[in-house]
């Protein structure tokens, strides 16, 4: 099976769907953050490992806590995983900290700040050809 072939792409989202819904109904770990989200899974072609690529939304304590939350919890998670997806084999899950959510929304906020810098730059150079 190829990486890109499209039941790959299935099982991906498969596997993404039932651990979001282990990780967020299942799992009563406090050091999980219930701001955690699974924002990419990429199943190998050999359905031997996985990589899940999780996003916590809360400081790099809580981030570590969740990951470390996750990472005692993995074979129940595996078994879960087992139960729900019906796989020849299930695979062995990686949890991945993924910071491309917290890093779009910095960038966000870096881009309000220069439009709100240029449009008053824009708005005093407006004044001063007025007088």
């Amino acid at each position: 099976m190829r990486k890109n072939s499209v039941k790959n792409v299935r099982i991906n989202e498969e596997v993404l769907r039932q651990l979001s819904s282990i990780i967020h109904n299942e799992i009563k770990d406090p050091r999980i953050n219930q701001f955690t989200s699974v924002v990419a899974v990429e199943v190998a072609p050999d359905l031997k490992t996985c990589k899940a690529f999780i996003s916590v939304l809360g400081d790099e304590k809580s981030q570590s806590d969740t990951l470390a939350g996750l990472k005692s919890a993995e074979g129940y998670i595996r078994r879960e995983l087992a139960r729900t997806v019906n796989l020849r084999n299930t695979p062995e899950i990686r949890f991945i900290l993924d910071q491309s959510i917290e890093y779009g929304v910095n960038m966000t906020h870096l881009i309000d700040e220069v439009s709100k810098n240029d449009a008053s730059k824009h708005i005093e150079n407006e004044d001063d050809i007025d007088a």
